[in-house]
């Protein structure tokens, strides 16, 4: 019995070498790619950075708008509150009833057009990781390159393995151009059960400026 165990033992080391040869891998080629310069140089980059750095204006000013006469009310109804020493009558009380609802609804306004900007950076960003991951791929394989890695992400490369520039001209060629303007969002579904409103007592809702 020992001596088929050995001898088991003998023929499994023996094939063991010819089994890591056969999984060997190839030696790898890799190729540097500078994520920071394709998002700040490609040319649909540029133009979206643009039109969204006048959107973030746009927002900032409608803060500004909004917010200056709320100030400007805020101090004089402290200065009624201080007149009537801590104890506002009812005229008073609706001042600031009326201040606190317009307070509400302008940092909701603000809100609303926060997350449609962040929305549209997201949507900008979707479009570009689309293309780039198969530009990338296109162009490390068409470069030899067994292995595409961030120039970010290491501590040294040579030139000679940057294929930054390569990239670049594919991803303006194949595009050009992205929107800047995300998709509307789908609208919530009535909870089960509830009676949509009658078409004569429904709101209207104004389709907000698409920049187009």
């Amino acid at each position: 019995m020992k001596t088929v165990i050995a001898t088991a033992l003998l023929a499994a080391a023996a094939v063991t070498p010819n089994l890591a040869a056969a999984q060997a891998l190839p030696d790898a080629k890799i190729a540097v790619v500078d994520s920071d310069r394709i998002f700040g140089q490609c040319t649909a980059c540029v133009a979206a950075n643009t039109q969204l750095q006048a959107q973030r204006q746009q927002l900032q000013t409608l803060a500004q708008q909004l917010s200056t006469p709320l100030q400007t009310e805020a101090q004089s109804l402290q200065t009624a509150v201080n007149a009537a020493k801590g104890n506002p009558d009812a005229a008073l009380q609706g001042r600031i009833t009326a201040f606190q609802t317009r307070q509400q609804q302008a940092q909701q306004q603000i809100a609303t057009q926060e997350q449609t900007f962040q929305r549209n950076v997201a949507y900008v960003r979707q479009q570009i990781g689309e293309r780039l991951g198969p530009v990338i791929t296109q162009v490390a394989s068409q470069r030899g390159a067994t292995l595409a890695v961030d120039k970010n992400n290491t501590f040294y490369n040579a030139p000679a393995v940057d294929i930054t520039d390569a990239v670049l001209t594919a991803l303006n060629a194949a595009l050009p151009s992205v929107s800047v303007t995300a998709p509307a969002q789908a609208a919530t579904a009535p909870a089960a059960g509830a009676t949509p409103a009658p078409a004569a007592t429904r709101p209207t809702t104004t389709r907000p400026a698409t920049g187009r």
